[in-house]
């Protein structure tokens, strides 16, 4: 890898009193230090595969997460310390998982329509040992409620920061979350 940045990179702003572990990787990383980097790969991968998994399902996961890393690395640059590291890699990987979900959506030129894609998954078992895979039933939600159910009872964004990412108005991001959370709710009374 070459360095995201010349120079030595240094954070711009820290809040008083509040201390960021990674704080230090990010500015050695941005100076061009692979070792820093791959400290901050470590500690932040599961966070950003169970994001990736949820919003992109499992086909194409791994390469998103490359692409969020890979962005990671080039935009150090832009990291000003404002934030807390994991904050703004968070939202870079959103911002890049919207971009290839976006792409792929268009390449494929396919999109689910209405809820039934949930109805062709087994319901629940009688037998406690076997629980419903909730992961799988997220992923078969319609794109625009999976994309939105993820955003606010997964990862916590508010509407009208989904509706700013997503290009919609609060009360679609308000309508496409009922609509996962009954799909769901249908899927586990079954």
């Amino acid at each position: 890898m070459t360095p995201p940045g010349t120079g030595v990179a240094t954070l711009e702003h820290q809040a008083p009193g509040r201390t960021d572990p990674d704080a230090v990787d990010a500015t050695l990383a941005a100076s061009g230090d692979a070792h820093a980097f791959e400290r901050l790969y470590r500690t932040h991968l599961g966070r950003i595969s169970g994001l990736a998994r949820r919003m992109m399902g499992d086909e194409d996961t791994d390469d998103v997460i490359q692409d969020v890393f890979v962005r990671a690395w080039q935009k150090l640059a832009t990291f000003r310390g404002e934030s807390a590291f994991g904050t703004w890699l968070h939202r870079l990987a959103i911002n890049v998982i919207l971009g290839r979900r976006e792409t792929l959506g268009i390449r494929r030129q396919r999109h689910l329509d209405g809820d039934t894609a949930l109805e062709a998954l087994p319901g629940r078992r009688t037998t406690p040992e076997i629980s419903m895979d909730f992961e799988t039933a997220i992923e078969q939600l319609p794109d625009g409620a999976r994309q939105v159910f993820v955003l606010h009872d997964v990862e916590g964004y508010r509407h009208e920061e989904i509706a700013e990412m997503l290009g919609l108005a609060t009360g679609t991001s308000k309508s496409q979350l009922h609509r996962a959370r009954m799909a769901l709710r249908r899927h586990l009374e079954r």
